[in-house]
């Protein structure tokens, strides 16, 4: 990062809040929750968090599960209305998750096709770019077949070289890196370091703590919905580990 890099996110005083039932059930239908006012608790799965991040960062997002860590990237990509403060960003961010839905009646070569289009590409230019996708995700054999008949890695893969098939100026990768074997992931963080060049901004959640050294400028470690330590990935993994 360089003194004249713009920011390209900022999480400002960031609190998000669920409701729920006694039960875990999401507490999403009115009446229902009048009707069981008395099993409604509020989970703050966000307490205050605040960053700015600029162009040509790669930034780390580690800590336990339920710590925060996919309740964050879902606010930045706008997808949780904040209960207080606010989140700006540059441009809109995309982000990727292992549960990103494509079509599972479809082949693997259709989902290559709305994939793209859903990232805002042309037919002509998600065909220019099938078989870079189809290469990178190491599935052409089975790329005919329908996605159910993936296995769950299979089918991350796929998901993944679709998502990184187009530059972005702002992507949030959600554990796509646990998929696939050395090769893959290798790959994978090459094009995470490749995109961060270009100037884009790559959010990386990842229990990898391998992964988040090779690849990120800088760690956010999440702890109980609070932001615990932001900074160097040595000092903060380090810490990290300490506490665990």
């Amino acid at each position: 990062m360089t003194e004249a890099s713009k920011p390209t996110v900022v999480v400002d005083n960031l609190h998000i809040d669920y409701k729920t039932f006694a039960s875990g059930k999401a507490a999403n239908d009115r009446r229902a929750l009048m009707q069981r006012q008395r099993g409604v608790r509020v989970v703050h799965a966000l307490k205050g968090v605040s960053f700015v991040v600029h162009e040509g960062e790669s930034i780390g997002v580690i800590g336990h599960n339920g710590s925060g860590k996919s309740t964050l990237m879902r606010s930045i990509a706008g997808l949780h209305t904040p209960a207080r403060g606010a989140v700006y960003a540059a441009s809109r961010p995309a982000l990727l998750g292992v549960n990103a839905a494509l079509i599972g009646d479809l082949t693997g070569d259709r989902n290559v096709m709305l994939g793209g289009l859903a990232l805002g590409m042309t037919p002509s230019e998600v065909e220019s770019r099938r078989d870079d996708i189809v290469d990178f995700s190491g599935i052409r054999e089975f790329i005919d077949l329908p996605m159910k008949a993936y296995s769950s890695g299979m089918a991350a893969r796929l998901r993944f070289s679709i998502a990184i098939s187009r530059d972005h100026q702002i992507l949030l990768v959600d554990e796509a890196l646990a998929v696939g074997d050395k090769d893959f992931r290798a790959k994978s963080e090459q094009r995470i370091r490749d995109l961060r060049e270009q100037a884009g901004t790559v959010f990386l959640v990842s229990h990898s703590m391998r992964s988040i050294m090779d690849t990120c400028t800088r760690v956010l470690w999440i702890d109980h919905g609070t932001l615990k330590m932001d900074g160097d990935p040595k000092e903060v993994v380090s810490a990290y580990k300490k506490s665990r």
